[in-house]
């Protein structure tokens, strides 16, 4: 493809912190460069305690761990998401009910969320989907009536907003990604956020196979041994090295895509005006932090056609999330209500290439490519 949807942005700061960690001695997880990724996070978004983990689907599971969820339990989450959503608390045996998307972006509609609770209900879960932050006042006064834990699956948001406080700094939990679609970005990774701070303790310990090895390295301890479940959830120091590489030009990385995602949005929103398509909204509560750019067509066939269309030309735009309430695993257990939303956004969403590299020209191309599709 002349322009691809995705291409890893290497800052040139990676390969001295993997050579310094390779030059240390100490490559297995939990090493040096973690701590300073640790450090960062904490300092920069006031998390209450992070661990890098391999992946923020692994970030996930320790969530559902953390939350002691067991069979018979019920876990709210919207429907437009990735699977590693659900099957984190689906492996624990929970019941997910699934919630509808808001008509002006595909986030959770957290006006719908209490009629969803039961008395089996154990956890939210919400997902700032394109780091557009969910109605995080209305989930969280839901949760403290009921009693219930929040999770936010911020696999897009870091760096992100609401009301001016962090996405993942405002829920008990947090996971985030650092896949090579994110903003930033060590190939594979993720990180689970610690706001409640009575999890925290437990937290080191799934990390780290069920082990107080943590506490033992610090110096706490004499010896470690097998105190609770857990895995292997925390990723190489090398791949820690590579992500403090991103962290060093973060802010020159949010810059650029902030400007990537204006210049679509100027572009693109004649045809919103003209109601060819719908293009992301932000509601004043929240910012955005230029990790996707979508568009939206009025039906299914026509967000088809614009994809073939624009392959034609040499530009890969794709389609995003199936909806899980309809997925082959989960579509004959699903009892709940319709989800038009979610399904609508699932038929006619188109996510356009969007990275660091992308070129002015490119970007002209992309947007003129679409509107000579429209004006076709």
């Amino acid at each position: 493809m002349e322009i691809p949807f995705n291409k890893p942005h290497f800052t040139g700061c990676e390969t001295l912190h993997v050579a310094a960690a390779g030059a240390s001695g100490k490559i297995s997880g939990n090493g040096m460069f973690t701590a300073k990724c640790h450090d960062f996070f904490m300092q920069r978004y006031g998390f209450g305690k992070v661990l890098l983990t391999t992946s923020c689907t692994d970030a996930l599971e320790m969530t559902a761990l953390l939350a002691r969820i067991e069979p018979g339990d019920e876990v709210i989450m919207p429907s437009f998401t990735f699977v590693s959503t659900a099957n984190a608390f689906i492996l624990r045996g929970a019941t997910i009910i699934f919630a509808d998307s808001n008509p002006e972006n595909p986030n959770i509609d957290a006006g719908k969320l209490e009629s969803l609770i039961s008395v089996r209900t154990k956890a939210i879960v919400v997902v700032h989907y394109a780091g557009i932050a969910c109605e995080m006042d209305t989930v969280m006064q839901i949760a403290a009536r009921h009693n219930l834990l929040v999770i936010e699956d911020a696999a897009h948001a870091i760096d992100s907003f609401y009301k001016g406080r962090p996405l993942g700094s405002i829920g008990h939990m947090a996971a985030f990604s650092f896949h090579e679609t994110k903003n930033i970005s060590c190939g594979e990774g993720g990180m689970l956020v610690v706001n409640e701070m009575s999890l925290a303790p437990r937290s080191e310990i799934i990390w780290e196979k069920g082990t107080n090895r943590a506490a033992f390295y610090r110096g706490e301890i004499d010896k470690y041994g097998w105190v609770d479940v857990g895995s292997s959830f925390l990723p190489s120091d090398l791949a820690a090295a590579y992500l403090l590489g991103q962290l060093d030009r973060l802010d020159d990385i949010q810059e650029k895509r902030k400007t990537i995602f204006a210049s679509y949005q100027k572009f693109l929103s004649p045809l919103q005006e003209s109601g060819d398509l719908q293009l992301p909204f932000i509601p004043d509560y929240a910012t955005h932090n230029g990790h996707l750019f979508y568009i939206v067509t009025r039906e299914p066939a026509q967000r088809n056609q614009l994809i073939q269309y624009l392959n034609k030309k040499g530009i890969q735009a794709v389609f995003h999330y199936l909806p899980l309430h309809q997925s082959p695993y989960f579509k004959a257990k699903y009892t709940g209500l319709p989800l038009p939303e979610a399904e609508r956004y699932a038929d006619c969403l188109v996510r356009l290439p969007f990275f660091y590299d992308l070129t002015g020209e490119q970007i002209e191309k992309v947007t003129n490519s679409i509107s000579a599709f429209f004006k076709g």
